[in-house]
């Protein structure tokens, strides 16, 4: 159960990227009033827990009626994690893990930023909805690891929730080298745990025997 939680707090911090979310949040409303901010902040966590957990309880339902295998899954959400992981290992912006230079210039002229993109896709993106299937689907039914994944996704999201509320101050306090750092160490571990997920995912396919 500790591995579990391990594997699921860290690969859920790596794809949802709170220091990361944090810093752009802050740029994106340094014009609004505090009560403003603290408002779109609750508000886009909120429904990107929301959006996350449909995603936990119903993801591998969808799945299960396309046809698609845990092998498949694994080795697809591997790949994806893979890619993200190697993305922040060089520090290079991703969209599965953040907004698009499209996005975020549509973003910069929004008022409200809590749907678009915080929740959407800065804390809620692609990486984060594949790794909570691919977690959820690991736990191969067991109602305790089950549990665990998704108190690990809502730490993960109260985390990001706090650091969204004091996110200018984050800025001044790790400067752009500290948040670089995270991100490298996060995206080391997150490129290992993919590389897992891919191997567990040839293992279940039966393609070696």
């Amino acid at each position: 159960m500790f591995e579990t939680a391990v594997v699921a707090f860290t690969t859920f911090f790596a794809t949802i990227g709170p220091v990361d979310v944090a810093a752009l949040y802050a740029a994106l409303t340094t014009a609004a009033a505090p009560v403003a901010r603290r408002s779109m902040a609750l508000r886009g966590t909120v429904l990107a827990a929301l959006i996350l957990l449909l995603f936990a309880l119903f993801g591998d339902a969808v799945l299960r009626s396309l046809g698609v295998s845990l092998a498949a899954l694994q080795l697809g959400g591997g790949i994806l994690l893979l890619l993200i992981g190697i993305d922040m290992v060089f520090v290079r912006p991703s969209g599965g893990t953040g907004a698009t230079p499209a996005e975020a210039r549509e973003a910069a002229a929004r008022h409200d930023v809590a749907v678009f993109p915080l929740a959407t896709p800065l804390i809620a993106g692609p990486g984060a909805m594949s790794a909570t299937m691919l977690l959820m689907a690991q736990t191969q039914g067991q109602w305790q690891a089950e549990v665990l994944v998704i108190l690990m996704l809502l730490l993960v999201l109260a985390l990001t929730l706090v650091l969204l509320l004091v996110a200018s101050r984050i800025q001044q306090w790790l400067g752009v080298t500290g948040m670089q750092v995270i991100s490298r160490v996060f995206g080391v571990l997150l490129t290992a745990l993919a590389a897992q997920f891919m191997i567990d995912g040839v293992r279940h396919s039966g393609l070696l025997g």
